[in-house]
């Protein structure tokens, strides 16, 4: 009998073509191949894998990093002078690289799965390097110019580490799948067995995480301390430029138990309000004042502060990106505001029985006032007739003097000390940065009768940790934010989280076990098909009376090539 060319019936593989040609500008099915994935290849791979893990870290950092957003954009603009949203640039090209390469890594996935080899096109490779140089970039940028900020990576696992390894389970459980088919999928013996210790190997160390994660909101709540009192830190400037009185107005509405300021002193002996060095960024000084607008603020006259604007600047400006929420009124009270003296905070303190304190900058050498600056302080201070007791003294010069002058003051210390050389020294507060300070040595300053005031907290979940860990008061951009914080949002019970995390341990197990038995149940009676094989397994989904005319098609080519009669043929192949 003369051999005859089969007939061919593809497949349509309509998902299959999308993930190798997006991944490896692989559309066609003669590209595509089921070889081992070559060494370069392989190389290409891992770089996919560190670029993706390297952006879901730095992804994470600025999510939980939004705590301080305004003290990067300070730190920004005492580098260049000019004030910029610096955020917005890193937020932006994290978002579309982490997105573009989570896609990437997707798709690979999805090839490892589907058995088919990975090639990675040339376009995303130059692509997978941009994201990791430029990721890279803004670490070391971040790193020189903002080294502090990493301690909020480790504070908000203590929040969110429980949820997040819940959530790694549930990854590396689904990531069974891939698993299970490699090891049934596999030839090697050596491989199969690799791949799978090192599988296990994850999930077991998973599996035992929780025995070290330590979280001071996994606790009885009956053990629960007071909730943090807020101070508004220079006011509430997210809804009022800093430092001025209707900011402070502004955070008092918020129910703040306490106010806190930046004071220098003017050439004339008048202690005001400002944050920075120079008047360029909170005021109009450039417009009224263009050839001084270097000059520190201190040289400046209470008159001359007193022609400045200080609020038109927040609604052109827009820092946090609330000008927008705010009221006709309330743009027209803030555009007319001016700097602010420390007499003025105190007479409003005063009126609401309020706490007060705030941070004196000592003016320069050649100021009037270098010597005299304590004495200047003071004096506002007992003519604004708010009680002793109600303000909060942080400077560390000549603190004896400040109590045989002022008896009452509560002495409050800038600078971390140990519990008993705070109390030898008669310092009672302590006011710190949130990453200054651990859980257990929170606990200390609470058992010595320290009362601990930890800045800049602006978001719920940091305020709910603070408050689990025992801090007695906050420092707050934010009080309209935390005053709808009414109780901690990650407390849970030590026995509610073992049960969360036994269960999910029991889960996985489970799923695990049934997927790799239901994988090499699929793999054991699945034949190993060439792309370009003839594929008449197709035509089962054909219609009978289809597959009988492609065969009679197939008869009829082979009487025409002297294979035999029809009839003789018909009988060969069961029709009868």
């Amino acid at each position: 009998m003369v051999k005859h060319q089969p007939l061919q019936v593809y497949e349509r593989q309509l998902c299959l073509s999308c993930i190798t040609g997006i991944y490896g500008c692989r559309w066609k099915r003669y590209q595509r191949s089921h070889d081992d994935t070559t060494k370069w290849e392989l190389l290409w791979s891992f770089i996919l894998l560190f670029t993706f893990c390297g952006l879901l870290f730095w992804s994470y950092f600025w999510w939980e990093a939004h705590n301080d957003y305004s003290e990067f954009n300070w730190f920004l603009y005492n580098r260049s002078g000019q004030w910029s949203d610096g955020t917005v640039p890193i937020l932006a090209t994290t978002a579309a690289g982490f997105t573009y390469v989570a896609f990437l890594m997707i798709l690979a996935l999805c090839h490892v799965a589907l058995g088919q080899q990975l090639n990675l096109h040339w376009l995303h490779k130059v692509g997978v390097t941009a994201a990791l140089l430029t990721t890279l970039a803004w670490v070391i940028s971040v790193n020189q110019t903002w080294g502090q900020e990493w301690d909020v990576i480790f504070i908000s696992l203590q929040a969110t580490g429980p949820f997040l390894h819940v959530g790694a389970l549930a990854a590396v459980t689904a990531l069974s799948w891939i698993v299970a088919g490699q090891v049934a999928r596999a030839e090697k013996t050596l491989f199969q067995v690799v791949v799978l210790l090192l599988y296990l190997a994850g999930l077991l160390g998973l599996y035992t995480v929780p025995l070290y994660i330590t979280s001071p909101c996994i606790m009885d709540p009956s053990a629960l301390k007071p909730r943090p009192d807020v101070i508004g830190h220079q006011g509430a400037p997210m809804l009022a430029p800093e430092n001025t009185l209707w900011s402070f107005q502004r955070a008092l509405q918020m129910n703040v138990t306490g106010l806190e300021a930046d004071v220098a002193i003017s050439v004339d002996g008048v202690p005001f309000l400002m944050h920075d060095h120079t008047l360029r960024r909170t005021t109009n000084v450039r417009k009224v004042f263009p050839d001084r607008q270097m000059q520190d603020a201190s040289l400046f006259n209470w008159t001359d502060l007193q022609q400045l604007n200080a609020g038109q600047w927040f609604l052109q400006n827009d820092p946090f990106w609330t000008a927008s929420s705010l009221s006709p009124n309330e743009k027209n009270l803030i555009a007319n505001q001016s700097v602010c003296s420390l007499e003025q905070l105190l007479k409003l303190a005063s009126y609401h029985n309020s706490s007060v304190v705030f941070r004196l900058r000592r003016p320069p050498v050649e100021h009037p006032s270098h010597f005299t600056w304590l004495n200047d302080t003071l004096q506002a201070v007992q003519q604004s007739g708010l009680h002793p007791s109600l303000v909060m003294w942080t400077p560390d010069e000549h603190r004896a003097q400040v109590r045989e002058l002022v008896p009452g003051l509560v002495q409050t210390s800038l600078e971390k000390q140990s519990p008993e050389s705070l109390n030898e020294s008669g310092i009672s507060r302590l006011l710190l940065r949130y990453n200054q300070v651990s859980t257990p040595e929170i606990r200390d300053f609470y058992h010595q009768k320290i009362i601990l005031v930890l800045y800049t907290v602006n978001e719920p979940w940091l305020y709910s940790v603070l408050w689990c860990g025992g801090v007695s008061a906050v420092s707050s951009e934010a009080p309209h934010v935390l005053k709808k914080v009414p109780y901690p949002i990650w407390l849970m019970k030590p026995d509610e989280y073992l049960l969360m995390w036994v269960s999910a341990d029991i889960v996985s197990v489970v799923v695990v076990i049934g997927i790799f038995i239901f994988q090499k149940y699929r793999m054991s009676g699945i034949r190993s098909y060439n792309p370009e094989q003839i594929m008449l397994s197709a035509a089962v989904r054909r219609s009978s009376r289809d597959l009988n005319i492609m065969k009679e098609k197939l008869i009829f080519s082979e009487v025409g090539n002297g294979a035999g009669s029809a009839d003789e043929l018909y009988v060969d192949n069961g029709y009868d």
